[in-house]
C-alpha cells in the first residue's frame, strides 16, 4: 500500500503517510462559477478524482473537499487586481451574480456527472462560510499579522517568513514595481487581500470579524476556511492546476498555518497545463473548448475523460479533436473484449482451457505499481491494453473468464473510462447459426467466394461475424 506522489512543496517524490493511519484527507481547489467550465479545468479536476479513487483503490478511506468559488476571485489574481470575475460577468450580461454562480455552478454539476467525477463528500459554496472565513481574519489581525486599511484587510506577507516557499519565488522577487500593481493602501505591494470593501460590489456582508466594515471576502481566505472545517487544521493532500500555486496556494500556506501554527497540507500536487492543438488554449486562437461544446460535437464523456486523463498529471497533455477519436477507438477494443468475456462467463461461448490467472496476476501488478508511482496512467493504460491482447489471444475457462472481469471492473473503477459491464445481445436466430456453421465449413475448404457469400448474407440479416480465439460469433449490429 505504499503511494509515491511528488510534492509540489519539496519538489520530490514522498510517501504518503496520512497524519491518522488508513485515512486520507483531499482538498481541491474547485471552479469559479462565472462562466461555462473549461476542459483545461477538468485536466485538474480529474487529476483529482483519478487520485481520490486510487487511494480508495488501496484501500483507504478518504474524505475530499473541493469548493465552489462564487465571490471574491479577482480578475487579475496573480497581482492582486482587477475586479471581482462574477462582478465582470454580471455587467458584461445584465444579470446579477447570484444569477451567474447558480447557472454555472448547475453545468458544473452537470459535467461532472458527465465526466464520472465521484463527487467529493463536500462541495462547500465560499458565500455559506463568510463567519468562517471572518474567524481567520479576526485572529490574524489580533496577532498583528493582518492589517486594516479604509476597511480592506490585508496580510502582511513580510511577517511570514516561509512566504514563496511553494512557488519557489522569494520576497526579493517581488519587491515594488516588479510584477504587482502599486496600492498606496498596502504596507507593502506584496501583501494581499482578505477583506474587501467596495460599495458597487453586489455580493457584501456585514463584516464578519471585531471592527469589520460591510464588503466581501478575498480569493485566498475561502479556501482556508473551508478546508478546516471540514478536515481540520493540517490534511494529507491539497491538489489543484500548476496555476493555482501563485499566488493561490501560496497565500492559503500564509493564512493558515499564521492562524494555526501548525503545517497544513502534507503533499501539494498539481497538474500542468492542458496544450491544444501544442499551443496554450486561447478564445482568441479558437482552440478554447468547453466541456459541453465537446460533448455537442457527439463525443461521451467517457471519451473526454480518457482524453484528458491518459497522459500522468504532471506531463504536458496535448489535446487534439483527433486524440478523441483515436480515445473512442481504444475505449471500444477494451470493451469489445469485455464482450467476449461476458459471453464466456456466461456461457454464450465455447468454454476453453486458459484460466488466464497469471494474465491476470501482472496486469494487476502493473496497474497498481504504475499508479503507486505518481499516478502513472499512462503506463497503468498500457498494461490494462496489454492484458487485452492477451485476453485477445486466449480462449479462457468460464473460471478464467470470471477472473479477467474482475481485473477490468478494478480498472474502471480507478480510471471510469470503460463504462458498466458491457451488455451481451441475446442468441442470433438458428437458420444465422447454422450459416454460420456453414461458413466454417467453406473456410476449411478454402472456398472463400461461399465464406464471402454467407457473411453478406448473415450482415443483410442486420448480424455480424466475430472471430476470436474461441471461435466465430454472431452480434447483432
Amino acid at each position: 500500500m505504499t503511494i509515491r506522489l511528488h510534492n509540489s512543496f519539496t519538489r520530490q517524490l514522498e510517501e504518503l503517510r496520512p497524519i491518522v493511519d488508513g485515512k486520507v484527507t483531499m482538498y481541491h481547489c474547485g471552479p469559479t462559477v462565472y462562466s461555462s467550465p473549461h476542459i483545461g479545468n477538468f485536466r485538474s479536476f480529474l487529476f483529482a478524482d483519478v487520485l481520490r479513487r486510487f487511494v480508495e483503490d488501496q484501500g483507504y478511506e478518504v474524505t475530499q473537499v473541493m469548493n465552489i468559488t462564487d465571490v471574491g476571485h479577482l480578475t487579475l489574481d496573480d497581482i492582486e487586481g482587477g475586479e471581482d470575475k462574477m462582478e465582470a460577468e454580471s455587467k458584461r450580461t445584465g444579470r446579477t451574480a447570484w444569477e451567474i454562480a447558480k447557472e454555472y455552478t448547475d453545468e458544473f454539476h452537470d459535467c461532472q456527472r458527465q465526466l464520472q467525477v465521484r463527487l467529493p463528500h463536500h462541495m462547500p459554496r465560499a458565500t455559506d462560510f463568510i463567519q468562517q472565513m471572518g474567524v481567520i481574519i479576526d485572529d490574524l489581525l489580533k496577532k498583528g499579522i493582518a492589517y486594516q486599511v479604509n476597511g480592506d484587510v490585508y496580510y502582511e506577507v513580510a511577517k511570514f517568513e516561509p512566504y514563496g516557499k511553494l512557488s519557489g519565488k522569494v520576497l526579493e522577487d517581488l519587491e515594488s514595481g516588479a510584477r504587482v500593481a502599486v496600492n498606496e493602501d498596502k504596507k507593502d505591494p506584496r501583501d494581499f487581500a482578505l477583506w474587501k470593501v467596495d460599495d458597487k460590489h453586489q455580493m457584501q456582508w456585514d463584516g464578519p470579524f471585531e471592527g469589520g466594515q460591510r464588503g466581501f471576502p478575498g480569493w485566498h481566505i475561502e479556501c482556508s476556511a473551508m478546508s478546516m472545517h471540514y478536515l481540520g487544521r493540517s490534511i494529507d493532500i491539497h491538489t489543484g492546476g500548476e496555476d493555482n500555486v501563485f499566488p493561490h496556494h501560496e497565500c492559503e500556506i500564509a493564512q493558515t498555518e499564521a492562524h494555526t501554527g501548525e503545517r497544513f497540507v502534507g503533499i501539494w500536487m498539481h497538474a500542468r497545463h492542458l496544450l491544444v492543438d501544442n499551443t496554450k488554449m486561447s478564445k482568441s486562437l479558437g482552440n478554447f473548448f468547453t466541456v459541453s461544446e465537446i460533448l455537442a460535437k457527439g463525443y461521451t464523456g467517457r471519451e473526454l475523460r480518457f482524453a484528458l486523463i491518459r497522459v500522468q498529471y504532471r506531463q504536458s497533455l496535448n489535446f487534439t479533436l483527433a486524440g478523441l477519436t483515436e480515445g473512442r477507438a481504444a475505449i471500444a477494443r477494451v470493451n469489445e473484449a469485455r464482450k467476449n468475456l461476458v459471453r464466456i462467463r456466461d456461457g454464450a461461448d465455447r468454454e476453453g482451457g486458459d484460466g488466464l490467472a497469471v494474465a491476470v496476476q501482472t496486469a494487476n501488478e502493473t496497474f497498481t505499481a504504475s499508479m503507486q508511482d505518481d499516478l502513472n496512467v499512462s503506463e497503468a493504460l498500457a498494461a490494462i491494453f496489454d492484458f487485452v491482447t492477451t485476453c485477445n489471444k486466449a480462449a479462457p475457462s468460464v473460471a478464467g473468464a470470471t477472473v479477467a472481469l474482475q481485473a477490468f471492473a478494478r480498472f474502471e473503477d480507478v480510471l471510469a473510462v470503460f463504462g458498466d459491464e458491457p451488455e451481451v445481445a441475446g442468441d442470433a436466430p438458428a437458420e444465422l447459426v447454422a450459416l454460420l456453421d456453414q461458413r466454417k465449413d467453406a473456410k476449411a475448404s478454402k472456398d472463400w467466394a461461399a465464406a464471402d457469400r454467407i457473411r453478406e448474407e448473415i450482415a443483410a440479416a442486420g448480424w455480424k461475424i466475430v472471430d476470436t480465439p474461441a471461435g466465430a460469433r454472431l452480434e447483432k449490429v
